[in-house]
């Protein structure tokens, strides 16, 4: 019996790593030039780090993730996000002190025992951007405008920003309260995970998707009416800032993230080529988070975004050829000069590739169409007689003669033109 991938996780198969090259070379390219610097970190981490850093009483805590008890009884686990470990970093290896204004991003995959969805896996991967220090709103458009350029630069054609205010640790347990007072007695008419989240998690029932629920949840108290005087003049500025800087987005008081430590501005990116579950990105201000886990008091925010959910949006694009140059020779003395010009071509930058298997001719002329490669150096018993090399132009079906002494240059020279 064939063993097949684990339910929930999928092969990235050569074809399609083009698409996920690009993506992280537009990020790489992108981060630096907004500041930002590469932090690595492991996929898995102490148990404690999430249920701390998340919530104890979200639904990835409680339900999705890949805990185990490593031999010496701890307690550990698969990164399910990429935030808590990240700040973890940031304060075991005291960053701040060094660069008082930190900003980092990651790459690399995350681990949820999620109902597998259309782009969404139980082995996932993400870009994750966070800014440390930053109080100012400004921040908070940055991060926003950094993530909408990031889509731009991949080639998503098709987005839209949608913005929130969660409020902060003063305004939003007053909203809290009277969202799950207003629940008690709607809450028996909506799904079972929202009676669930009705006592335990009230906010997440905002972002509830299932149909006959919404009546019941537009009918709710808005936490926009009910921010501080802070929050409320923080996401003002927030949202005058993008104004001024032309970036469009649509107000959803519903919007709330599935992470307990959000405060104040909390965003998406959505697009309507990705059906109901439409989110390609989301994020926002973690201020408290630091000093939660153990850390000075500093603020933080940041956002991810699904790399297999993005590649899904992207453009098809034609990645062209693997090698520039095939080589083939017809006879056993014409393979050991091929294999010698293999390696020096492979040395001056030139993608070099020939048959060992010796099949016949047109075998290998297939083999090179196949391969995209863009010249065949053909050497046989009349070429090597000769002291010359044939060297097929495969795009418009001619052919030359190159002399045995000339042919690297030749090739090099044909090939970076």
């Amino acid at each position: 019996m064939k063993i097949r991938s684990v339910k929930g996780t999928r092969d990235i198969l050569p074809d399609e790593v083009g698409a996920w090259h690009r993506i992280e070379a537009r990020g790489r390219e992108l981060f630096a030039r907004y500041g930002y610097r590469e932090i690595r970190t492991p996929v898995f981490e102490e148990t404690e780090l999430f249920a701390r850093g998340i919530g104890a009483e979200t639904d990835i805590v409680a339900k999705e993730m890949y805990t185990f008890e490593d031999r010496d009884g701890s307690s550990l686990t698969l990164r399910p996000e990429a935030t808590a470990g990240i700040v973890r970093s940031v304060i075991e290896h005291n960053l701040m002190s060094s660069d008082p204004a930190l900003k980092v991003y990651a790459r690399g995959p995350m681990f949820r025992r999620e109902r597998p969805q259309k782009g969404r896996y139980r082995q996932f991967h993400q870009v994750d951007v966070e800014a440390f220090g930053f109080t100012s709103p400004t921040i908070d458009v940055e991060v926003v405008e950094l993530s909408l350029a990031f889509l731009d630069a991949c080639g998503v054609e098709s987005h839209e920003l949608v913005l929130n205010s969660v409020g902060d640790r003063n305004c939003r347990p007053a909203y809290v309260d009277a969202l799950r007072a207003a629940l008690r007695d709607r809450a028996s008419g909506l799904c079972a995970d929202c009676q669930r989240r009705a006592d335990t998690n009230p906010l997440r029932v905002l972002d509830c998707k299932v149909p006959g629920d919404q009546a019941v949840i537009d009918s709710l108290p808005r936490i926009v009416d009910h921010l501080c005087a802070e929050c409320r003049d923080h996401f003002a500025e927030v949202k005058r800032q993008l104004e001024l800087l032309g970036i469009p987005f649509r107000e959803s008081p519903r919007l709330v993230r599935g992470l307990d430590y959000y405060v104040r501005t909390t965003f998406e990116v959505v697009s309507g080529e990705l059906g109901a579950q439409n989110s390609i990105l989301g994020g926002g201000r973690y201020d408290g988070l630091v000093r939660d886990l153990g850390g000075p008091d500093v603020a933080g925010i940041g956002f991810a975004v699904g790399l297999e959910r993005l590649a899904m949006l992207l453009p098809p694009r034609e990645e062209g050829g693997r090698c520039d140059v095939f080589l083939a020779p017809l006879t056993p003395p014409a393979g050991d000069r091929a294999l010698l010009l293999q390696r020096k071509l492979r040395e001056a930058g030139v993608r070099a590739m020939l048959d060992p298997e010796g099949r016949s001719f047109k075998s290998r002329m297939k083999q090179a169409d196949k391969l995209g490669a863009r010249f065949v150096a053909i050497l046989g018993e009349d070429e090597m007689a000769r002291g010359v090399w044939t060297v097929r132009d495969m795009a418009s079906s001619t052919q030359e003669d190159v002399p045995d002494q000339g042919i690297l240059d030749h090739l090099k020279e044909k090939t970076n033109g």
